[in-house]
């Protein structure tokens, strides 16, 4: 009998051993896009912007419908799928680090890494400025000012051009007369560039990732690739254009007289045609230099996944697509991200995991959720501190559902979202203060009436700012 506990106690420290040498059952390949509204892909059913690369994961991975981010700008929302936890728990809101806040609770890849992985990211994973991060890829105090070094066993930067890349230019935004030169910073900017794909940041990204894959083929991995397009300025090399000319040819959204009447001003985006001063021109050829950035993007998603098939471990390793939020691309005269509607907090998500049947979910789900949920694809425990949920049980079967609403946040309004299957509701400072949305999606799927001063929906706005005071209280009742 003494012998038993002796080799239950031997199991579980081979099993330790195990772990500490990267043995977890798969390979994780997490790419993400910066600033991409699901809307733009053909999986998605855009019929303009063709992205076969993307559509190659989503025909043999689950592709879900109602994902949701936790910040609608980039900051917040990578602090929060990195570490587990809702921006207000972190107080990670604006574009900093979440480590001094979390101390040694471990990032997503850090977790890995802890475990054996090789852990690596290839450009932008943890927040950091576009265009001004890519310019100054060298500066290794620059890039790296909202990245987290104890994440990473290597880290790479992938510098280009952006805004000054030669080819053709033109500043749409705030350059009414047409004077305004071409100019960096976060500015709609379209350059029509020369050159091929590896003088920009993205195509520099998915050759270094490639390189990874096959050097680290032999081991396990937590592999980072993050792409910056189709952030402001949309550049990209002139054949990833061809599609999308003349630009007259593209289609606005509808434009609704008084759309705008009974949204609260903070519910009224940064960023619109009006403020912009982008006439009907400026705004086409803005939808079409974004599908021209998105399908350049897409190209070097099909330089990683075909690396990864060359090196002959595509049946170990799950692949993750995904943005760190969505995108305005004129819907309700909005532009950019920052907003909580659908278009700017909803984003793409398509999750491949070796041996899974491809599927469609339309359950509603959160980036939060892919730290617990890779760890447990890969035989690891979960951290009893995440705030996410695992979807592992949902790519068997993508009826299941792990929450009755998702919610996201606008730190710069002072915005929280809480988008169940048939409603969104929208409230503006912890109390409501400065106003709510409350949008019925099955009779307003795009969201033209707002319903808060409706009496005959009363009960059910009462209904929703309880729900958001507990998941408010929830999301801040943590180990923090």
């Amino acid at each position: 009998m003494p012998r038993i506990p002796l080799l239950l106690g031997l199991v579980s420290h081979l099993a330790l051993l195990s772990l500490a040498s990267g043995e977890g059952k798969y390979n994780v390949l997490f790419i993400i896009s910066d600033d991409l509204t699901y809307t733009a892909l053909s999986c998605y059913g855009n019929e303009v912007c063709q992205t076969p690369n993307i559509d190659r994961l989503a025909e043999r991975g689950t592709r879900f419908t109602r994902a949701y981010c936790q910040g609608t700008y980039c900051g917040p929302s990578r602090a929060s799928f990195m570490s587990g936890y809702y921006p207000h728990a972190t107080g990670s809101l604006g574009y900093a680090n979440p480590r001094p806040k979390i101390g040694d609770r471990e990032m997503w890849s850090e977790y890995f890494k802890n475990r054996g992985y090789y852990a690596a990211r290839v450009s932008k994973i943890f927040h950091m400025g576009v265009p001004g991060g890519v310019e100054y890829g060298h500066n290794e105090a620059h890039y790296h000012q909202a990245d987290d070094e104890r994440s990473w066993t290597e880290r790479f930067n992938s510098p280009g051009p952006e805004w000054k890349a030669k080819g053709t230019g033109e500043t749409l935004e705030g350059n009414p007369d047409g004077k305004r030169p071409v100019v960096g910073g976060n500015t709609f900017v379209v350059v029509e560039a020369d050159g091929d794909d590896l003088v920009h940041s993205d195509g520099k990204t998915a050759k270094k990732a490639a390189e990874l894959i096959h050097e680290h083929k032999d081991e396990r991995f937590w592999l980072g690739v993050g792409f910056v397009r189709p952030h402001v300025p949309f550049v990209a090399p002139r054949k990833y254009y061809e599609p999308f000319l003349p630009y007259d040819k593209m289609v606005l959204p509808p434009k609704i007289e008084g759309d705008w009447d009974d949204i609260p001003k903070p519910g009224i985006n940064y960023k619109t045609s009006v403020n912009m001063k982008m006439d009907i021109r400026r705004q086409k050829k803005a939808v079409g230099g974004y599908y021209a950035s998105v399908a350049y993007m897409d190209a070097q998603v099909g330089v990683v996944m075909d690396a990864l098939e060359e090196a002959g471990i595509a049946d170990e390793t799950i692949v993750i697509f995904t943005s760190d939020h969505g995108y305005h691309l004129g819907e309700h005269d909005f532009w950019a991200k920052v907003s909580l509607r659908d278009e700017s907090s909803g984003v793409p998500l398509i999750i491949c995991v070796p041996g899974k049947k491809p599927a469609v979910c339309d359950s509603l789900v959160e980036l939060l959720d892919l730290y617990p949920t890779t760890a447990a694809l890969c035989g690891l425990p979960i951290p009893e501190r995440l705030q996410g949920q695992d979807l592992s049980p949902l790519l068997d079967d993508p009826s299941l559902k792990v929450r009755d609403a998702a919610f996201s946040v606008a730190p710069m309004r002072k915005g929280f979202l809480l988008r169940t299957e048939t409603e969104t509701f929208i409230q503006y400072g912890e109390k409501a203060e400065n106003g709510m949305e409350l949008f019925d999606l099955v009779e307003d799927p795009n969201g033209y009436t707002n319903l808060v001063d409706d009496p005959q929906h009363s009960d059910l706005v009462a209904h929703f700012q309880e729900e958001m005071r507990k998941k408010l209280e929830a999301v801040r009742d943590n180990d923090l």
